[in-house]
């Protein structure tokens, strides 16, 4: 599942609406849509914000990649 399903998903459980994780985050609404629906992708600081907001804990990976 993609980051942006995860995010909206995890916002749907809590029962919150785009408009009050954007009020609770303190990012814009248009942020919160255009990422849910694909069209962007949030920086680091939106992202780390969101998934605060969302009880969620962010996980690095770092993949070799073979020539």
């Amino acid at each position: 599942m993609e980051l942006s399903q995860e995010l909206k998903q995890r916002r749907e459980e809590l029962g919150v609406t785009q408009e009050y994780l954007a009020e609770l985050a303190g990012v814009g609404l248009r942020t919160i849509k255009a990422f849910e629906s694909g069209k962007a992708n949030p920086r680091l600081e939106t992202l780390t914000k969101l998934s605060e907001v969302l009880g969620m804990e962010l996980v690095w990976s770092i993949k070799k990649i073979n020539p």
